[in-house]
């Protein structure tokens, strides 16, 4: 079974185990990882799963969505890794991959 690392803006990391076809937030709320609140509960609604995806992420999972880049836009630290993380879903091939999460979330 694969993992998936969330890295905290201070370093500490959170390693939990892959479950394709759930989302990084679910993932996320599922294990405890801080700084992941999901409050819409994955409807692309809020903000407050707002990730930070390396650059080989972003090549292989694609940008946003228009809908996810207009939450986006209202998040402090949005960058041109930025994804949503209710709008990201786990595949086995994401085995090791690392996010990281903004010092503040909406």
């Amino acid at each position: 079974m694969g993992q998936i690392i969330f890295i905290e803006h201070d370093g500490s990391e959170h390693i939990v185990d892959l479950e394709a076809g759930k989302s990084l937030m679910q993932l996320a709320v599922n294990n405890g990882v801080p700084s992941i609140d999901g409050d819409c509960g994955g409807e692309c609604a809020c903000g407050t799963c707002h990730v930070i995806l390396e650059n080989k992420w972003i090549s292989k999972l694609g940008m946003a969505s228009p809908n996810e880049l207009q939450m986006l836009d209202l998040t402090p630290e949005k960058s041109h890794n930025s994804r949503l993380a209710c709008q990201v879903f786990v595949e086995e091939t994401m085995d090791g991959m690392k996010v990281v999460l903004p010092e503040f979330q909406m």
